[in-house]
């Protein structure tokens, strides 16, 4: 198989120098096509990656990861650090400052007002943010100049690098959002379907959950880039006829997340009209365990919090079993490949925060019957087991998608020798990662018993990740369904280590206590499961030059560098 670049850490993908005297729009149009449709072109209000990133054309943040993990300046002029006096040294405050003559695409400067504005919008209580754990401590933001942005920090913050670093926490324009602040910010959909930005592109036409149109920024701070003149961002259709659209028709440039069997993308490889690319960051396919009762008998709020305890899946005898009772090794064999490796971790990269563990790498039907045995839940005559007048009767939901459904399938089987009934749900992908607070098929809604699905985070530093599961932080009415807390776990000793390592400078001290949190997720709680640490897949056409796949930002983090070879 020709998948390049399985290296943990570090993405590797065909990397040519752009040719000389370059000319902005000189290469006509670029067509991408990403199989979950994005739905919105706002990360505040949508935490699916495919929204994440076609946005990541448009607007962008202070600074990003590299492919390596490392941080490099986009919007500011530097990256901050105790050694060139951006950060303080008490570490209670960063300041960032600006590159001189940003503009907007609609041809306005650029000023820290943009940047305060950003995280007040992201940090009003009443908005929902799907980003807020950014933002974790932050008290304040101020502007003393145009050019100058100062976070400051309720805590010494060791990794003050949460705001406005990575493609998840980008800037966007005052003057287009100020109106959108709260609980207006999802009924602003002119600006959430077309930020005005400081990107490679500015868009044209959203059609959501189909096709983006986009033309060069001609007001973008590189005057040779992007290459490109236009570019088309399909949404939409699945895997298989996403990678076969690059690798065997050429009908398209470049296609992210082939997940799909390895076989099958070396036989779409053989089509000769594309590449697959491939590289290991800290993607990890895994199953989430709701805490809260999701049936449709409760009212909205009461499913979204730990009012309403989850009848069977509380029981941490429960979730072990269902995890005991699961072949990683054969999930990777069917799934993923040489592009796949067996996880017990939430956080399997990178090395300082991978905890290795291994208490889940065989699969153990017996014992986990003999556990639930143990623990009081009995087989009926129908074979599945009950409780007190509970059974363990399972809705297992998931997007759709080939490689998942097979992953389904496997583990239906696998419970159901446990004694655990299972009814399957597979949901459009653009539906289940939108974001819509009006659909109850979101996964943020999370109307089911488990879920499964796969994300990750900007950079090599998970302490905003691992936020994510902080007490109060679940989606909820209140917040228009947006929150990044998806099961509902709380436990305020998590949040209390939490806050340690947000103080804690000691790098090896960091680790400890990181993969301390992951433990408390993971095998300590069986609230989170995970099954695969994914390689990211995905391919482009021969004629594409400039890719370089980063597996710690967005996947299309320097399409600006993007062009046409002859």
């Amino acid at each position: 198989m020709k998948l390049r670049g399985l290296l943990l850490g570090a993405a590797v993908a065909l990397t040519m120098a752009p040719p000389a005297l370059a000319e902005r729009a000189s290469d006509g149009n670029v067509s991408i096509i990403y199989w979950q449709a994005p739905s919105i072109l706002n990360p505040y209000l949508s935490s699916g990656t495919k929204d994440i990133e076609s946005s990541s054309l448009v607007i962008e943040p202070l600074g990003r990861y590299t492919e390596t993990g490392a941080m490099v300046p986009y919007l500011a002029k530097e990256i901050p650090t105790v050694a060139n006096g951006g950060v303080s040294a008490d570490l209670k405050s960063i300041t960032w400052k600006l590159k001189d003559g940003l503009m907007w695409s609609d041809g306005t400067p650029v000023t820290s007002a943009d940047v305060k504005f950003t995280a007040d919008y992201c940090m009003n209580p009443d908005g929902g943010c799907s980003q807020l754990a950014k933002f974790d401590h932050v008290t304040s933001v101020e502007t003393p100049d145009a050019s100058t942005v100062v976070v400051s920090f309720a805590q010494p913050m060791p990794n003050p690098y949460g705001p406005f670093m990575g493609g998840q926490s980008p800037i966007i324009q005052k003057a287009q959002f100020e109106n959108c602040v709260g609980a207006q910010a999802q009924s602003c959909t002119e600006q959430n379907f077309g930020p005005i930005g400081t990107g490679p592109f500015v868009v044209t036409e959203f059609r959501p959950n189909d096709v983006i149109q986009m033309k060069a920024n001609d007001n973008y701070r590189d005057p040779s880039k992007p290459a490109f003149a236009t570019l088309t961002f399909k949404g939409g259709g699945d895997a298989m006829g996403a990678g076969r659209s690059v690798l065997e028709t050429g009908e398209f440039d470049y296609a992210w997340n082939l997940q799909l069997a390895p076989d099958v993308i070396a036989k779409m490889e053989e089509g000769g009209k594309g590449v697959a690319i491939a590289g290991f960051g800290p993607l990890v396919e895994r199953l989430e365990m709701n805490m809260t009762d999701p049936s449709p008998s409760l009212d909205a709020d009461t499913r979204a919090t730990v009012k309403a305890p989850h009848p069977f899946l509380t029981d941490i005898n429960v979730r072990k079993a269902l995890s005991m009772a699961i072949d990683r090794e054969l999930l990777v064999e069917i799934g993923y490949g040489k592009a796949g490796a067996v996880t017990c971790d939430l956080v399997p990269a990178p090395d300082l925060y991978a905890a290795k563990n291994d208490y889940c790498m065989t699969q153990d039907i017996a014992g986990a019957n003999a556990l639930l045995d143990s623990a009081g839940w009995k087989k009926g005559g129908d074979g599945i087991r009950a409780k007190d007048g509970v059974k363990l009767s399972i809705l297992y939901q998931t997007s759709t998608n080939a490689v998942r459904q097979d992953f389904q399938s496997l583990i239906k089987e696998w419970w159901s020798q446990i004694g655990v009934e299972t009814e399957l749900r597979n949901l459009n992908a653009s539906v289940f990662f939108g974001g819509d607070p009006g659909s109850p098929d979101t996964f943020q809604k999370f109307y089911a018993d488990v879920e499964m699905y796969a994300n990750t985070f900007d950079g090599t530093d998970p302490q905003t990740y691992l936020s994510m599961y902080r007490c109060g932080n679940e989606p909820k009415p209140e917040t228009q369904w947006q929150g990044e807390n998806i099961n509902r776990y709380c436990d305020p000793a998590y949040d209390a280590l939490l806050d340690e390592l947000g103080r804690t400078g000691d790098v090896a001290k960091r680790g400890e206590l990181g993969i301390k949190l992951n433990n408390m997720l993971t095998k300590d709680s069986y609230t989170i499961v995970p099954l695969v640490h994914r390689g990211r897949v995905s391919a482009h056409a021969n004629s594409l030059g400039g890719v370089v796949l980063n597996t710690w930002d967005s996947e299309l983090w320097n399409v600006a560098d993007w062009y046409r070879m002859d």
